[in-house]
């Protein structure tokens, strides 16, 4: 063997991932923790931004006004995550109303929800170009990357909690319980 091979290990197949399989491993046990933790960080980071921003910046570079957009984005983020994928889109029983929306109604508040969070996001970049980017004369560009960069944090906040957390019970309570036996 020369001092460039490297010798080769045998592995088990739960561990033939190496340190991604670990990872994955501790996403899978404390996945609804992390994507909470996560979504959080990205909701606060998002408010924290836009908030100093406004804080900070001269009245010529900034107006009040952006926080409709900043508030339309939180709405949009509070519409997507008040409806449980598990029992309502999921629903085992069709016969029986899961909720006052339905099966139908609830797949349209989240289809609204969801445009609501794009058309944020796309209004913000609509701002940064109009407001920022078209002006002629001596002005800072960073309140309209500050609006996208809020839009988007939001956007991914609202996914994070929304689809990295498990709803199904049996799932959390399996995991429960490997970490006991660990």
């Amino acid at each position: 063997m020369s001092s460039f091979e490297i010798p080769i290990q045998e592995t088990d197949d739960e561990d033939m991932c190496g340190c991604f399989g670990r990872i994955a491993n501790i996403w899978n046990r404390k996945r609804n923790g992390i994507s909470s933790i996560v979504a959080g960080a990205l909701f606060f980071s998002a408010w924290w931004i836009v908030l100093d921003t406004a804080i900070v910046a001269d009245k010529k570079d900034w107006t009040n006004d952006y926080f409709i957009l900043t508030v339309a984005s939180t709405v949009s983020m509070v519409m997507l995550n008040a409806v449980s994928l598990t029992s309502q889109i999921r629903a085992r029983n069709l016969e029986e109303p899961q909720s006052v929306l339905g099966v139908k109604g609830t797949a349209l508040w989240l289809l609204i929800a969801s445009i609501l969070s794009v058309l944020c996001v796309f209004a913000s970049y609509w701002l940064l170009i109009a407001g920022y980017i078209f002006i002629v004369g001596e002005h800072v560009l960073w309140p309209g990357v500050t609006l996208i960069s809020h839009n988007l944090m939001i956007a991914l906040s609202s996914l994070f909690c929304k689809f990295g957390r498990i709803e199904d019970l049996t799932v959390i309570e399996n995991s429960d319980l490997m970490e006991i036996q660990d």
